[in-house]
């Protein structure tokens, strides 16, 4: 027997939809690439959502299409995905902060029939374009007076583009498990892999990451994504603030300290989200001019471990709490958050912090496991640790044009490459990833751990530490800083505040300082280029 309800296919536009009817006046901000900042709101971006639909299948969009966007969080790059998953095409997110040449194979991989730029990255399309024979317009997501000159001969400004048509449009109609987006993995392993998102993944992705013990979004926020959309699927914010009715508050290019200080201060900010390395560069900021956080009430920091200096810092000094977020871009992206549940929340001071240390507990819809090689699955004791892997309705059964087929098993458990344990109320932390955790002399040691200790002292801006071979160990840590401008960190001191930390073969036999890490397109710690560049390294002699 089944049941008797109504068939309401889980799509995208849905979500526009009910933002435009029932919080229609709900602003969204953005800090223009022109400069100024504009205001529009939830319906207006509805009526102009529809436009562009109605515009893109005059052009010659239809299901299934792939629409390329290489644009930073602002207000036309939001429609342009509600406008391309309403004919049924698919939003693929390009990110460019990638060399030029992955971007070129991306496009062609995709097969990208449409591409909406800002102007900032169009002389990176202007250098590509003879390599993306796909692309057939390119529309500059711009206004006639702000309309650059440009090479490519099939470019068009948005706004004039946009305004060739009016918003008499129904969204199509189509089964919630056609293809809405697309992102490529960053491709540190061999080449990039892409992630196709469904519409039901999507929507339910989103109801997901709004509840309480998630990013706990309502009408009553005003959010400010600062992760790009073009990173991860941009955490779903895209969707869950429609969803919920929250302000949106888009920061455009400013990603600064200082300019994303003025946006939190400027429009009250309560939530806001995006990986350390900006906070880092907030908090620096906030150290040397001495501005407060009035309005922020949390932060979701995610993308790679959250340094414990920094939710120390936040919490203690700001009264902002930190929420430590772990995900995938095979995930649509968040897999868990740390939240704290009714068993912990009586912990304070440093053992609230080192539970905050933890990426947290996965919401209904993530299943969640730590196996052994011979896939085994091992107890949640708070120190088993082995490969962490998932499955779920909004998590990726397979990659686009079937690569990887290795990370995907018969019961749909994707491995995610992260070494991880978990604890007995559920709580899971990763140790590293499988590719990078050091194993001397028979035990493993977690780079992550000892690179957010590193961070905690005085004199350090940034850590990272990779494996150098040992003629006894196998591997010992090496431990690379960046210090603080003015500052001078010393070896002894360094292993000193480290030693009372961790168990003593944990500690790394040398430390060395650079003038900067290498990063991922995403803004995570290069190690396969620090690897690179330390292969001829030996520690100095015992």
């Amino acid at each position: 027997m089944l049941g008797l309800m109504q068939e309401w296919p889980l799509l995208c536009h849905k979500i526009i939809d009910h933002a435009a009817n029932f919080h229609g006046d709900r602003e969204i901000v953005t800090r223009t690439v022109e400069g100024p900042v504009t205001r529009t709101n939830y319906r207006d971006m509805r009526r102009r959502s529809l436009k562009l639909a109605k515009r893109l299948e005059r052009e010659g969009a239809r299901i299934g299409d792939r629409i390329a966007t290489m644009a930073w969080n602002t207000s036309r790059h939001l429609e342009s995905w509600y406008g391309i998953t309403g004919i049924g095409a698919v939003y693929h997110t390009l990110n460019p902060r990638l060399f030029p040449d992955q971007i070129a194979w991306i496009i062609n991989d995709a097969e990208d029939k449409f591409l909406f730029v800002d102007t900032t990255f169009l002389p990176i399309i202007e250098a590509i374009a003879d390599k993306t024979p796909s692309i057939k317009k390119v529309f500059v997501l711009t206004d006639a007076e702000n309309m650059p000159e440009t090479k490519l001969d099939n470019a068009v400004c948005y706004e004039e583009w946009l305004d060739e048509t009016d918003d008499d449009f129904a969204w199509r109609r189509f089964d919630e498990r056609t293809a809405a987006g697309m992102c490529y993995t960053s491709g540190t392993t061999g080449d990039p892999k892409g992630v196709l998102y469904s519409h039901r993944s999507n929507v339910l992705h989103s109801m997901v990451v709004c509840q309480p013990d998630m990013m706990n979004l309502s009408a009553r926020d005003r959010m400010m994504p600062v992760v790009p959309f073009f990173h991860a699927n941009g955490w779903a914010t895209a969707f869950t603030c429609p969803l919920v009715g929250s302000t949106m508050v888009l920061p455009g290019a400013g990603m600064d300290g200082e300019s994303l200080y003025n946006l939190l201060n400027d429009e009250k900010v309560t939530i806001t989200a995006a990986v350390p390395t900006i906070w880092l560069m907030l908090l620096q900021y906030l150290e040397n001019s001495g501005n407060e956080l009035p309005y922020l009430e949390r932060v979701v920091i995610g993308g790679s471990a959250c340094p414990r200096a920094i939710t120390q810092t936040f919490q203690e000094k700001y009264e902002v709490e930190v929420i430590h977020a772990w995900g995938m871009t095979e995930m649509s992206p968040l897999g868990s958050m740390c939240t704290i549940k009714p068993e912990y929340e009586d912990l304070t001071g440093e053992e609230k912090l080192d539970l905050q240390q933890k990426q947290g507990h996965p919401p209904f819809t993530v299943e969640m496991k730590v196996t052994d090689d011979e896939n085994n699955e091992l107890p949640w004791d708070s120190k088993s640790f082995g490969r962490l892997k998932v499955r779920g309705p909004a998590v990726a059964a397979a990659y686009y044009k079937n690569r990887g087929e290795e990370l995907f098993d018969n019961e749909n458990w994707f491995d995610t490459g992260d070494v991880a344990h978990m604890d007995p109320h559920g709580y899971m932390e990763i140790t590293d990833r499988a590719k990078d955790v050091i194993k001397s002399g028979g035990e493993w040691i977690s780079t992550i751990e000892l690179e957010n200790l590193a961070v905690g002292h005085e004199d350090v801006a940034e850590a990272a530490v990779i494996g150098i071979a040992h003629p006894k160990w196998d591997e010992r840590p090496l431990l690379i800083i960046v210090p603080k401008e003015g500052h001078e960190p010393k070896k002894d001191d360094l292993l000193k505040y480290l030693e009372d930390k961790v168990a003593k073969w944990w500690l790394p036999n040398d430390v060395v300082t650079v003038e900067e890490i290498p990063h991922t397109a995403t803004g995570k710690i290069q190690k396969t280029a620090l690897r690179e560049q330390f292969k001829d390294y030996s520690f100095p002699t015992e």
